[in-house]
């Protein structure tokens, strides 16, 4: 008998349970939680700071840019690579290695003497708050099953929700002391949360994995990397553009290579019969549209009320508290009756809830209240509050539990790669729309010349809605202020109706393509796909 568990995976040494070092999911969950919070808080609550940064540092317009482009396509670009290695590698181990990257990298931002420097460490604070996002999820499904995993979820999904929606608040009170307070508190954060996942969180991994596919790896990150830069700048420098133009065509060869080196690697980063699930494809489509609408939505918003009816960054983020109580509230009832009812209902309610909220926002004035966007607001959280979690859940509940880091990290790149698609399209269509209102009204005034209109124009089309009214002598101020609010009001209502209609239509695409027979039964096989390690 003293050879019978030859070849097999032995039972962890379990630390007495008043042991510190005594694993528990629910401090891994709220670990994992509180570095995605941070993570997430770090997209938005840099542009509340932008201004000061440019002070301090005397950057120019296009340093600031980079500021936010960096980060945003580092994040996106290398969110398959790291749930996949993490299945290989071990979850917990990569997590921690993301959060120290991140760690260290706010570090450096907070520090940084220049827009260089600054915009190089967003960059690698990027790989780092990738790796994070992808593994989360994994980490999540691998300890938590049954209703408990939607719960966990719930209260995932609540935080995520929270770190949107608070970005604006925490921002202004941070930058009321110093911009580099934005970075600089991810420190301790991050050095207690590594602590955490140290002593409370178990590892987990493929078993049978044996080694890593670096070529489809490279040659993804790479075709991603090229997408989102053409997606985030295609509208500044024209979808024309010869630069634009060769990435999309260097996106769309790479893709296809890297279609053929994972048919013939045998084991491949990406799973390609996972793009043949009804289920799994439906789900991504969803992703994609819920997130294109939302975080223009929202980015519109914050900007109506700071630039129209004139609040504070600080004021802004308090008037979205009611946003954010409704999608943690959401998430939190959603998580706890997910198991209950069915994922595609969950996926067509949130989306359509949405988009509701979206189309309900539409007709605000320049002499609306703030009050006025409070139904569209409550419904649009409460939307991404039921969806958040079950998009999460499920992504991870379509594949075997071994490869959940893969699973996660395909589902967040469908949710980066619609962020940054709505900012795309969305912003492009804000802009044009904008352009023309002002340039018709300002043309029918009759009180400029059409050169003068023209380079009004562009500025308002750029979003420089607080410098144009100082461009042209005081008695005509008032006009162009008032018009250029008005543009910027047809742009977010414009924005609003289509983004609305896009969340409710892949809200229904979503139900229609999920089915509950494409999500394998994990509660029997969850001890024996995945290798347990006892905590360090």
């Amino acid at each position: 008998m003293a050879d019978s568990n030859a070849g097999t995976t032995q039972p962890p040494h379990r630390p007495p349970r008043n042991s510190p070092t005594r694993p528990n999911k629910w401090w891994m969950l709220g670990a994992v939680s509180v570095a995605t919070f941070m993570l997430l808080l770090d997209v938005t609550v840099v542009n509340v700071a932008l201004p000061d940064m440019q002070r301090s540092l005397d950057s120019s317009f296009f340093d600031l840019q980079w500021v936010i482009d960096s980060y945003a396509l580092t994040l996106a670009a290398f969110l398959l690579a790291a749930g996949t290695l993490a299945d290989r590698l071990g979850r917990r181990r990569v997590f921690v290695i993301g959060l120290a990257i991140f760690a260290l990298a706010s570090l450096t931002c907070g520090l940084a003497t220049g827009t260089l420097m600054l915009n190089a460490a967003r960059a690698v604070q990027g790989v780092g708050g990738a790796v994070m996002y992808a593994v989360s999820p994994a980490l999540i499904a691998n300890d938590f099953h049954g209703k408990q995993r939607g719960i966990a979820f719930g209260i995932s999904g609540g935080v995520t929700g929270l770190a949107v929606a608070l970005g604006p608040l925490i921002g202004g009170a941070l930058t009321a002391i110093s911009w580099r307070w934005i970075f600089l508190l991810n420190v301790p954060i991050g050095v207690l949360v590594i602590a955490v996942m140290l002593t409370r969180a178990t590892e987990s991994r493929d078993p049978e994995s044996k080694r890593i596919d670096w070529p489809g790896l490279v040659v993804f990150s790479v075709a991603l990397t090229m997408l989102v830069f053409a997606l985030i700048r295609g509208e500044s420098q024209g979808w024309t553009d010869p630069l634009i133009v060769s990435l999309f065509v260097g996106t769309a060869i790479l893709l296809a290579l890297f279609v053929l080196i994972e048919r013939r690697t045998p084991e491949p980063m990406l799973d390609l019969d996972l793009l043949r699930n009804r289920s799994f494809n439906g789900l991504g489509l969803a992703t994609v549209a819920a997130n294109a609408a939302l975080n223009v939505a929202i980015l519109l918003q914050v900007l109506y009320m700071q630039y129209v009816l004139g609040f504070s960054a600080y004021g802004t983020g308090v008037r979205y508290l009611p946003l954010t109580l409704a999608l943690f509230v959401a998430a939190a009832v959603a998580g706890t009756f997910s198991e209950r009812m069915p994922a595609r209902l969950l996926v067509g309610i949130g989306c359509a809830a949405l988009g509701l909220g979206m189309l309900a926002a539409r007709g605000i004035t320049a002499d609306s209240e703030w009050s006025d966007l409070l139904p569209g607001m409550l419904l649009a959280g409460f939307g991404m509050g039921v969806f958040n979690p079950v998009r999460a859940a499920s992504a991870v509940a379509l594949v075997p539990l071994r490869r959940a880091g893969m699973a996660s990290g395909i589902s967040e790149t469908f949710q980066q790669g619609g962020v940054a698609l709505g900012i795309a399209a969305f912003g492009s269509m804000a802009h044009s729309r904008m352009a023309d209102h002002f340039s018709n009204a300002i043309g029918a005034s009759g009180q400029l010349p059409a050169k003068e209109t023209a380079k009004l124009t562009d500025m308002v089309a750029a979003g420089r809605l607080t410098e144009v009214a100082a461009a042209v002598p005081p008695g005509q101020r008032a006009l162009v202020a008032g018009t250029a609010n008005d543009a910027f009001i047809a742009g977010m209502d414009l924005v609003m109706r289509v983004g609305g209609i896009v969340a409710v239509v892949g809200g229904l695409v979503g139900f229609a393509l999920m089915r509950r027979r494409d999500f394998p039964d994990q509660s029997a096989a969850a001890e024996q796909t995945a290798v347990r390690v006892p905590a360090a």
